[in-house]
């Protein structure tokens, strides 16, 4: 490579254009192997004088570190020319830590660790305390700004001065990209690292999970997975047997930082603390000397397996998998106090996420857990679902209805007590406007009969019977039903997203349970009456399942559905029939071939409407209902009654032979 490219390289790397800073670097890689001393000695000394000037863009400062970052892989440090070029880029390195453009420090970062690598711990015992004494200074003057903040918050009455003061805060920071840095030099050092390791160090990456900036949380729990890490030595013969030294000395430590973060409101800092929980815990070789740690830990690790963002959800299943092997169960009832205490502490976070998730945990230790062990918490629990049975959020009064019914399912003597105020609230939800929430209705009250079998299924069957009538009294339009200006949106997708509302003064994200929301609370608009006999329809099916005194109200009630079912005047008739054409095949199923052949005539007029209806859903849930009636009671039997009942239907009946459904 001639003195020419070179100073091409240069200018490329210099570029302001992202495309020309990459082709830089992918040259440099490609040329600097099989370049002689002189080419490679003019390279380093045109980055040097790149750097001299302080006034440079960011663009050229950004350059100059790429383009040191890669040199440093070919230097030799022997080599007097090459001990200047790592002093000088030390020097650039750190002044660039605290530069204005946030690229620019990260870069510093990565430099500083690469020269790192390169030199061996020698170097960072020169640069400890300037690192050291940066960090501690940006720490110390974010919490001086974030009480200026606060004041400023609580006596301004302008929420544009607000909003205006804490971007301009969170911009100035450059704790995220000095955090960054030391992850680099961690990484780069591995288990070289471990001297550096005191209490100053960790109590400032500590303080820096507590920080009120999400973004200097995630990243401190990075740099905590980094440093227990650093403690595994690849090079002991049988690592096995050997201590963690960073564990060892300051474990407590670590695990009660790492359960703030498992819990945190934002998604992104669960998962950076969940990667930094799973380290912390494999770097413990034996099962035994984790326990430690599991009463603090395991409850949230357990939570964040059912937690709504997929990465946090993914990662916890594993880390669940990995950690407790095949004794997850056992060691969920060895700290079911703890398990519990946190699960209900759950419910009253101000993310619905995170009380979606904690209900959906407390179905789990119902159905999973020996019931030995839960049977003394089922009072708490079941208050704490009937809380959540109210809230503004529907997927979290899904979860508390579901884990309300596997509850009494599996506790019915010490559930009796909390039925009055729990059968207002199933039914409350089984007319509720959201599809999956009736249909976690029906589960839940069908739960309860396997409890108590024939005490409650005369109120049940009042219910469905006053329910099902009720279609009779919907109106034709829907909209008679919606709040004047109503902005609700039914969709799962929608509802299921985090508010998009942050407190300037600790950056948590804001539910419409938190005190300091002052939103609409009102999210639910009142039900429609064909919504409760569509929920009435989904409870028919569950009951159907149950079999026995159940089955035989199911019957009883089928020529009641068959008349309603016929009822198309309203709008929403087509989603009722849908949700018929599911519910029937089940209960066929269920009743037996002898009694389907009874009834199905019944259904055939809604049935075939819903299959020539412009419906692509209906239509589909119609023709796989024909197919299963048609197994169930054999084709030629169900064409005869087809003919009998309308000859008409034939032709769509023959035609639904050869299409294949949705």
């Amino acid at each position: 490579m001639s003195s020419t490219m070179s100073h091409e390289i240069l200018n490329l790397l210099c570029s302001s254009m992202k495309l020309e800073r990459d082709r830089a670097i992918s040259d440099l890689n490609k040329t600097l192997p099989a370049s002689s001393g002189t080419i490679i000695q003019e390279i380093k000394d045109a980055l040097v004088n790149a750097v001299k000037n302080k006034g440079s863009s960011w663009e050229i400062k950004y350059g100059c570190l790429l383009g040191a970052k890669t040199v440093t892989n070919y230097l030799n440090i022997e080599n007097e020319n090459d001990q200047v070029f790592i002093n000088k880029y030390k020097d650039t390195a750190i002044q660039y830590l605290v530069d204005d453009e946030p690229r620019v420090r990260l870069a510093a970062g990565e430099v500083l660790g690469a020269l790192c690598a390169k030199t061996g711990p020698l170097l960072y015992s020169e640069i400890k305390t300037p690192l050291v004494n940066l960090l501690l200074s940006q720490i110390d003057s974010q919490s001086t700004d974030q009480h200026q903040i606060i004041h400023k918050i609580a006596t301004s009455s302008k929420s544009n001065e607000i909003t205006e003061l804490h971007e301009t805060s969170s911009a100035s920071s450059t704790l995220e990209t000095t955090l960054k840095c030391f992850q680099n030099l961690v990484e780069s050092y591995g288990y070289q690292f471990q001297p550096f390791i005191d209490f100053e160090l960790l109590n400032l990456v500590f303080r820096s999970t507590k920080h009120s900036c999400r973004f200097v949380r995630e990243t401190a729990f990075y740099l905590c997975a980094s440093l227990v890490a650093s403690g595994e030595d690849d090079s002991m013969y049988d690592y096995e047997k050997h201590d963690n030294a960073v564990v060892d000395s300051y474990g407590n430590e670590f695990a009660h930082h790492l359960s703030s973060g498992l819990s945190d409101n934002w998604s992104q800092v669960r998962l950076a603390a969940s990667i930094a929980t799973r380290k912390f815990l494999m770097a413990l070789p034996i099962a035994q000397s984790r326990e430690a740690y599991y009463p603090e830990l395991l409850p949230k690790i357990c939570l964040n397996r059912y937690y709504v963002a997929e990465g946090v959800r993914n990662y916890s299943q594993e880390t669940w998998r990995q950690v407790t092997g095949a004794d997850g169960k056992i060691l969920v009832e060895k700290f079911i106090n703890e398990t519990v205490e946190y699960y209900i502490i759950a419910t009253e976070s101000h993310n619905h996420p995170v009380r979606e998730a904690a209900c959906s945990c407390i179905a789990e230790l119902a159905t999973k857990i020996d019931p030995e062990c839960v049977r003394s918490h089922v009072g708490r629990l079941l208050s704490t679902l009937g809380v959540c049975f109210a809230d503004d959020s529907w997927p979290v009064r899904d979860a508390a209805c579901l884990a309300c019914g596997s509850l009494i399912q599996t506790f019915p003597q010490e559930s009796q007590a909390a039925l009055p105020s729990l059968y207002p609230m199933f039914y409350r939800n089984l007319e509720d406007p959201i599809a999956s929430v009736r249909q976690g209705a029906a589960i839940g009250l069908s739960n309860t009969v396997r409890a108590y079998g024939g005490l409650i299924l005369t109120e049940i069957q009042q219910r469905i019977i006053m329910g099902l009538n009720g279609v009779r009294n919907q109106p034709d339009s829907s909209l008679q039903f919606l709040e004047p200006n109503s902005r609700l949106n039914t969709t799962y997708t929608s509802n299921r997203r985090c508010p998009q509302v942050t407190d300037p003064t600790n950056d948590v994200p804001m539910s419409k349970h938190s005190k300091n929301y002052h939103g609409d609370l009102t999210s639910r608009r009142p039900s429609e009456p064909w919504e409760l006999a569509d929920g009435c329809i989904y409870l028919l099916g569950e009951l159907a399942m149950i079999g026995g005194p159940a089955l035989y109200v199911v019957t009883e009630v089928l020529p009641l559905l068959a008349e309603v079912s016929k009822l198309h005047h309203y709008r929403s008739h087509l989603q009722l029939l849908e949700n018929l054409c599911k519910t029937l095949p089940i209960i066929g199923t269920n009743a037996g071939k002898k009694y389907t052949k009874s009834f199905v005539q019944e259904f055939f007029d809604p049935i075939f409407y819903a299959l020539e209806s412009e419906n692509a859903l209906t239509s589909s849930a119609a023709s796989q209902c024909l197919n299963t009636l048609s197994s169930l009671i054999g084709p030629s039997i169900l064409r005869a009654k087809v003919q009998s009942h309308n000859p008409s239907y034939l032709h769509h009946l023959d035609a639904n032979i050869h299409i294949a459904p949705l």
